[in-house]
């Protein structure tokens, strides 16, 4: 069956799905899917979009149900649990730009309502798609100690969150996938600050695990350049991911003791990398999970694991500015249990 697609939510991050939903559809093979809609409360926008990629457009996403068949969805988080419920009870498979929801109550209510649909839920964390981590993950091996920086220049997109749930919830999933999803995390240090929002806009976790590893992840939202970074150790080995540019290599002792990096005895191994958009690789796997009836890569149970992180790195950020006589500067606590 050809699958019916549409995109609800077309600003900045759903114009980038409704460009990949097109490209995919104009696809000169059988099982190319079928682009149909756009939607979006801002009928300015929704027409723009509509008549670049010449599909219908709604400003109801209601008007979908029963006409599409899977759908991206890329609207403010705190709209996310109504619209994927509806979507997914109907039976349509949706994917949701991260974090899943606002709330775990809200991500569970999407878990079951996918289950009652027999619907795809996959999450956009999007770096798990990103080439250079694709190329690294098969040689990953009990990583022991991260080091990771994102920072962004200040938009005005995604103010309506934290940073921690903006940008660093990136690096929290990554670091949760490679430890392993079946790893607890033992305790969360972090603290935060508020710089050009009445939100944290930059802040700094460590995040501890019941293996021993550790991760330092810092991500801010009003740098002056784009750092995408992550270092970690694991047993020989020293390794580098650059998400920017799209780079990794380990660094691990040679046996011989001459090495091909710059210190004797280590070798250097750069990663071939196979340059696909990360977006599009997500899309086409998630498409691929709603046609063949498969799990998705990034399950909602994924979505709300990394999401009960993020809450709790919150948490502690609160806890943080309450002992620092920061409280003041309206950092709050997060709405919902850890569990």
């Amino acid at each position: 069956m050809t699958l019916r697609t549409a995109v609800i939510g077309v600003g900045h991050l759903g114009r980038e799905h409704a460009r990949i939903h097109a490209t995919l559809a104009g696809e000169d093979h059988a099982r190319a899917p079928r682009f149909l809609a756009v939607c979006d409360r801002d009928e300015t926008h929704v027409r723009t979009v509509a008549a670049q990629h010449s599909v219908e457009r709604t400003t109801d996403w209601r008007t979908l149900l029963g006409r599409v068949d899977a759908v991206s969805l890329a609207v403010p988080t705190e709209a996310h649990a109504e619209i994927a419920c509806a979507l997914l009870d109907a039976g349509v498979h949706v994917l949701v730009e991260k974090p899943i929801s606002r709330t775990l109550a809200e991500a569970d209510q999407m878990i079951a309502a996918a289950a009652r649909g027999g619907a795809v839920l996959q999450v956009g964390q999007i770096e798990r798609f990103n080439p250079a981590l694709v190329a690294l993950r098969p040689h990953v091996r009990d990583p022991l100690y991260f080091e990771i920086h994102r920072v962004g220049q200040f938009t005005a997109r995604s103010l309506d969150i934290d940073v921690v749930l903006d940008l660093m919830i990136h690096d929290l999933d990554i670091v949760q996938w490679l430890v392993g999803s079946d790893v607890e995390v033992t305790e969360v240090h972090a603290v935060g600050i508020p710089v050009l929002t009445d939100r944290v806009d930059a802040a700094n976790a460590r995040i501890e695990f019941a293996t021993g590893a550790v991760a330092n992840i810092t991500a801010s939202r009003v740098g002056t350049e784009k750092i995408r970074k992550m270092r970690f150790f694991q047993p020989h080995d020293y390794v580098v991911v650059d998400y920017a540019t799209r780079y990794a290599a380990i660094s691990s002792l040679a046996g011989s003791g001459i090495g091909t990096g710059a210190w004797p005895g280590v070798n250097v191994r750069r990663f071939e990398i196979n340059d696909t958009e990360p977006l599009r690789a997500e899309i086409e796997a998630f498409l691929s999970a709603a046609e063949n009836g498969e799990p998705s890569p990034v399950t909602g149970e994924d979505g709300r694991r990394v999401l009960a992180l993020a809450l709790r790195t919150l948490e502690r950020i609160h806890q943080h500015t309450v002992r620092s006589g920061l409280s003041a500067l309206r950092i709050l606590p997060a709405r919902d249990d850890h569990s």
